[in-house]
């Protein structure tokens, strides 16, 4: 009987073997299909706009056109507070920031789904796919973050507008972090389930949608009093818009003990997307 010889003595160059670590990503794995996450970040780029008149332009006109009819509805109308902060400056600081998680936890949340046939026909670590979301969205919030700081700067120069940065934009990588770590966890766990249940997928949606009226984004977090109060507090995006906010502008609320639980859930929601992505990855093109 012939002995058996191991991948390494036939010299195979990919050997798949199963993960038996829940709480392991693979990241050596990753690292290794690098270029692979970056050629899913330029078809993710390239292909949101291929074909549109105006391309890339896009970027600035969406959060643009949202922050002037903020400004019409809630501003104007709604006459919502802003802090004694300008309109157009309060609400595109909070849209800024909120379009980076919203729009990465809704692409992320139906990656298995979206890209089973890719799946089935060859292997790669499938961590790569809602990293690279995570990313490509980091390139639109930093466009985005250049027409906030543009029109964060017109203000700041022309004087009179109540606008008092402070040393806490230092902080704006962090909460970077912390917004993208927070939505690949949660995609992870809703990408997994809508593998059975797609309808998840459509009550993602509307929940976003939902959420962000519960995340001060149109209106300040001082403006609300009383017995609702802890349900934005519970929200762990309040303080980071909050933070984001009071650091560019000098204007909302800053508290350590906010933002230190806004990183404590980013962890837990990591560490529980982590096994659950693990779990399903191994059965997924089955029930997909």
């Amino acid at each position: 009987m012939p002995a058996e010889n191991s991948p390494q003595e036939e010299n195979w160059t990919e050997v798949i073997q199963p993960r038996t670590n829940l709480l392991d990503l693979g990241l050596g794995d990753v690292w290794r299909y690098r270029d692979l996450v970056m050629l899913f970040v330029r078809r993710d780029f390239v292909s949101t706009y291929k074909q549109t008149v105006l391309g890339p332009i896009w970027f600035f006109i969406q959060p643009l056109l949202t922050t002037i009819t903020y400004v019409i509805i809630f501003g104007r109308v709604a006459k919502l507070s802003t802090d004694g902060l300008p309109q157009m400056v309060f609400y595109l600081s909070g849209i800024t920031v909120w379009n980076y998680f919203a729009q990465t936890l809704t692409v992320t949340s139906t990656v298995f789904r979206d890209n089973a046939t890719m799946f089935g026909k060859v292997y790669f670590p499938r961590l790569t796919m809602p990293l690279s979301i995570v990313i490509s969205n980091l390139v639109r919030f930093a466009i985005q973050f250049g027409l906030f700081l543009a029109i964060w700067l017109y203000y700041l120069v022309k004087g009179g507008s109540n606008i008092h940065p402070n040393w806490l934009i230092a902080l704006t990588p962090l909460l970077v972090i912390v917004m993208g770590l927070m939505s690949l966890g949660l995609g992870m766990i809703f990408s997994a389930m809508t593998t059975k249940y797609r309808d998840l997928a459509m009550l993602l949606a509307f929940g976003v949608q939902l959420l962000m009226y519960a995340t001060p984004v149109i209106y300040p977090l001082s403006s609300i009093t009383g017995q609702y109060r802890w349900l934005i507090l519970a929200n762990p995006m309040t303080s980071i818009v909050e933070t984001f906010r009071y650091a560019f502008l000098g204007s909302g609320t800053f508290s350590w003990e906010y933002l230190t639980y806004s990183v404590a859930f980013t962890t837990v929601i990591l560490l529980l997307g982590t096994i659950v992505f693990n779990r399903v990855q191994k059965s997924f093109t089955d029930t997909v």
